[in-house]
């Protein structure tokens, strides 16, 4: 048998479920040549069926479980260092790209198993650190930096985090804006465009407002449902025939259904789910909305550039410079 010679890159991220980050490492390994690399995922948590978009069959997934392995914090934070070290030496990878701050434990297995080259990527800002203004995380960081070969950033701000406030050289960093496939992602060229929409949900003249995202916190979907409910309520002719789209799955979204049924608007309100469509949702859209708190780079808003969509979107992370090439 023939040994084997493409690398191995192992990518150890929190979870494996929808998610910007997640849907980044899934076109990643899909689209990079499968006769050059090879790939393995390691789940700092677990994983959903969104792993069923990796379309190659040879990148296995694993499942460390963190919070699952007892109540006391330090003997969780062991296990799973000892359990990364083992998968290091398992695998035998030869790169670790790990991301965010959930990823920064896989280093110090990794480098102690042998791996030669570590890259870290950050991806976004945590609900309770908007900003990048909390001191744990910066001291997490640079704890970890030497065990850092090379930083990847996805936007300009999190590149100017890692050297203004965590204090890594910036010839160490580099930023990789996130890549949209303008095959898949591009303007409707045909008349049946509502066509992945519920039957009776759109009425002639009607103007479909939609977001895409994972409906968790960070994201705050609930800020544009209640601007949706005022607009319904206190608009024009034309604001009554407004719908509002939700694209997603997350810990939120009972909470958002129930939000939208308080608010009256729930038959003006379609909450889709986790879906594979997305392209052709966006296709149906008249206007793409991004409420979020943060961003790094959201892949969403560039898929929705990319369907020559109008966009509203808060100012914040890299939203600002995307939305500002665009032609609306």
């Amino acid at each position: 048998m023939k040994p084997e010679t493409r690398p191995l890159i192992l990518h150890v991220i929190h979870h494996l479920a929808t998610g910007g980050l997640e849907n980044g490492l899934v076109n990643l390994i899909n689209h990079l040549p499968e006769n050059r690399f090879r790939h393995a995922v390691a789940c700092v948590e677990d994983f959903s069926d969104f792993r069923c978009r990796l379309t190659r069959s040879d990148t296995p997934v694993f499942a460390l479980n963190r919070s699952r392995t007892g109540v006391w914090r330090l003997r969780r934070e062991l296990r799973l260092r000892r359990e990364l070290f083992r998968l290091c030496r398992q695998l035998q990878p030869t790169i670790v790209h790990s991301r965010n701050q959930s990823g920064l434990d896989a280093l110090l297995p990794a480098k102690l198993a042998g791996v030669p080259c570590c890259i870290h990527g950050e991806h976004g800002w945590d609900v309770d650190d908007l900003a990048g203004r909390r001191v744990k995380p910066v001291l997490l960081r640079r704890l970890h930096a030497p065990l850092v070969d090379r930083y990847i950033t996805v936007s300009a701000e999190l590149r100017n985090y890692l050297v203004e406030r965590v204090g890594i050289s910036s010839r160490r960093v580099t930023q990789i804006i996130n890549g949209v496939d303008t095959v898949r992602y591009a303007p409707a060229t045909h008349a049946e465009r509502w066509q992945s929409l519920p039957a009776g949900f759109a009425v002639p003249g009607s103007v479909l407002i939609g977001t895409v995202g994972r409906l968790q916190a960070v994201k705050d979907q609930a800020t544009l449902l209640r601007a949706f409910a005022r607009v319904s309520r206190d608009g024009d002719a034309a604001a009554s025939r407004a719908r509002l789209v939700i694209v997603g799955d997350g810990p939120l979204r009972e909470s958002l259904r129930r939000l939208a049924a308080e608010l009256g608007v729930s038959s003006l309100t379609w909450f889709p789910g986790a879906v594979s469509n997305v392209s052709e949702l966006l296709q149906a859209f008249d206007l793409f909305v991004l409420p979020s708190l943060a961003e790094g780079i959201s892949n969403t808003l560039l898929e929705a550039m990319a369907t020559g969509l109008p966009l509203l979107a808060t100012q914040t992370g890299g939203n600002r410079r995307r939305a500002a090439t665009s032609n609306w």
